[in-house]
């Protein structure tokens, strides 16, 4: 396991969307995955960069604004306010937020594929073959035959095309991509993914079309190739090169050098872990460290589908958040959601079993009962810490409360069983740490809630509640009730910072409830931590709750959900 957490820069993005429709869970979980990877790589003390954005320049665009009665820009203007309407809603840290039309894009882009026409990678000639407009996406035969000759994606017909683009060779970089790939040294994953790459690598590469010819009927909208107005650059050759053309500036362009992260959905994986990375080496820079493509949401049972009229949008999460609070979402879509290779359903009668059990009887529970017997018992200040060891030789605190147990006659059925918060919580952050490395956002928030669980078995075993009713007569009961609870309230706290990636509100108003110094802004739950995880998670370390600490019971965190309760419903949008 990993002594020391890597310190390189961290950079991640998410695909940039579309801008023909409103932003839905898809986007948000994608996009939320992001965030919670990049918050935790801050926390960890890693100096991190966050992208998302738009991709404006799509035949899809351009319909949908002629459909709307507006123009292709300010149809993307429209829709790209939207997306930041909701990532800004569902509190996410981005660092940037590129559209494919701004100058800063263009100019890079267009440079970008300019060196590779210069140097011969890019050349004229003519195509014929399946083209999906669904995805705007070229599909290969065998591709096209296996899904009989409709969209992977949308089951939409596939278009047999037949004219002249400037192609991208591809094929030249087979080699070098199949030993990356299998190597490791560009990480695939969920391992299913990476199968299927190599898979497809197996049958042969074709050059790549990187641009369409512009017709009489066609609107002015895309990159045109450069040297070549008649041509228009593809837009997902032109999409690809947002990842790369936002941060080649002198004060970024570090992150290029650390740990580059992309994340996506599974139907654009070949375009990201293949195309891009071929076109990246050719233009002599590093490939993507990590390449991870998760599956698709569906929704109480069945596939998402305009026609069904079923996709999850913005406004039905932003009403499960109204109802649970915004982080009870964040936390059942981060730790619920299809990160894997399979598909995750977002049935409300899961939600609110997780909500229940994760939320509301665990993290919430806990942190209520401590708060309050520490307020009951010692009027919110603890007088003494603990080193978190309680079955060391001598150690009188579990002693004590074991005897008040037996003499209430509820003996517990080991009495020799041991207790060491400070390891428990140590090896818990070593795994969240680790976890991390490979976008396992799961078992690293599963770390965070595994200590709020190992703190209610010490309480179920400990009694507290018991031991508090003999600190009469009962010899040092009172020490030994202090030092039990100060070791559930420093093990909760380090919970918490576990649990911050995915639900910050919450986390620092726990915080603030406990006067812990974790935040520069204690009132902002996206202020910069003041010291890296490690040292903020030091069992009885600078950052500890010390003596005496005024520890607040607080609001309720999560108030148990009624499962019968009906589903929340969203408002009709005024402007769909």
């Amino acid at each position: 396991m990993t002594t020391e957490p890597n310190q390189s820069p961290y950079y991640i993005t998410t695909p940039i969307y579309y801008v023909n429709d409103r932003p839905h869970i898809g986007h948000c979980y994608t996009t939320l995955l992001a965030d919670v990877a990049s918050r935790a790589q801050r926390l960890i003390g890693r100096d991190t960069f966050f992208l998302t954005g738009t991709d404006e320049h799509a035949e899809k665009v351009v319909n949908s604004a002629h459909e709307h009665d507006m123009t292709p820009m300010e149809w993307a203007t429209h829709n790209a306010t939207r997306f930041k309407d909701a990532f800004a809603q569902m509190n996410f840290s981005n660092d940037d937020f590129v559209r494919t039309t701004e100058d800063r894009h263009i100019t890079r882009a267009s440079a970008a594929i300019k060196k590779l026409m210069d140097q011969g990678d890019i050349e004229l000639g003519d195509y014929e073959g399946w083209y999906d407009p669904s995805q705007e996406e070229y599909l290969t035969d065998t591709v096209a035959k296996e899904h009989d000759f409709k969209s992977p994606v949308t089951g939409k017909p596939l278009e047999k095309r037949v004219e002249q683009n400037y192609f991208f060779n591809l094929p030249k970089y087979e080699p070098w991509l199949r030993d990356q790939i299998e190597s490791g040294a560009i990480k695939v994953l969920p391992e299913q993914r990476k199968n299927e790459v190599l898979g497809r690598l197996k049958q042969g590469l074709n050059r790549v079309p990187v641009s369409r010819r512009i017709k009489e009927d066609t609107p002015d909208w895309g990159i045109t190739m450069p040297g070549d107005p008649d041509h228009r650059v593809y837009v997902w050759i032109e999409a690809l090169c947002n990842y790369h053309t936002t941060i080649d500036t002198d004060d970024r362009r570090k992150y290029w050098t650390g740990d580059v992260v992309h994340l996506m959905a599974k139907d654009i994986l070949w375009f990201h872990a293949v195309i891009w990375p071929a076109m990246l080496h050719a233009l002599g820079e590093r490939p993507p460290t990590l390449v991870y493509a998760h599956a698709y949401w569906i929704a109480e049972g069945q596939k998402m589908s305009k026609s069904l009229g079923n996709f999850i949008e913005i406004d039905t999460l932003g009403a499960y958040a109204d109802t649970f609070s915004l982080d009870a979402v964040r936390w059942y879509l981060a730790t619920q959601g299809p990160l894997g290779a399979t598909d995750s359903d977002f049935a409300h009668a899961r939600f609110v079993d997780v909500y229940n059990a994760d939320l509301a009887n665990s993290l919430g529970n806990s942190v209520s009962r401590v708060g309050n017997m520490i307020d009951k018992y010692f009027n919110g200040a603890l007088d003494r810490t603990c080193n978190g060891e309680f079955g060391f030789e001598g150690g009188k605190a579990l002693q004590l409360a074991l005897k008040a147990r037996e003499d209430a006659n509820k003996p517990v059925d080991d009495p020799t069983r041991t207790f060491n918060f400070n390891e428990f919580t140590t090896n818990a952050v070593n795994r969240a740490i680790n976890a991390y490395d490979d976008l396992d956002l799961e078992s690293a928030l599963r770390a965070g809630l595994d200590i709020v669980k190992h703190v209610d078995d010490f309480i179920s075993y400990s009694a507290p509640f018991t031991l508090a009713k003999r600190v009469d007569d009962l010899e040092h009961a009172d020490k030994a009730l202090a030092t039990i609870l100060y070791s559930c309230a420093e093990a909760l706290r380090i919970a918490t910072l576990l649990l911050a990636p995915a639900m910050p509100s919450k986390s620092a108003q726990i915080w603030r409830d406990w006067n812990c110094t974790h935040l520069t802004d204690p009132a902002d739950p996206n202020a910069a931590f003041v010291a890296p995880l490690r040292e903020l998670a030091k069992w009885t370390g600078d950052h500890s709750i010390k003596p005496n600490q005024h520890i607040n019971k607080g609001d309720t965190l999560f108030m148990r959900a009624n499962p019968s309760d009906p589903a929340p419903e969203a408002a009709a949008p005024a402007n769909a």
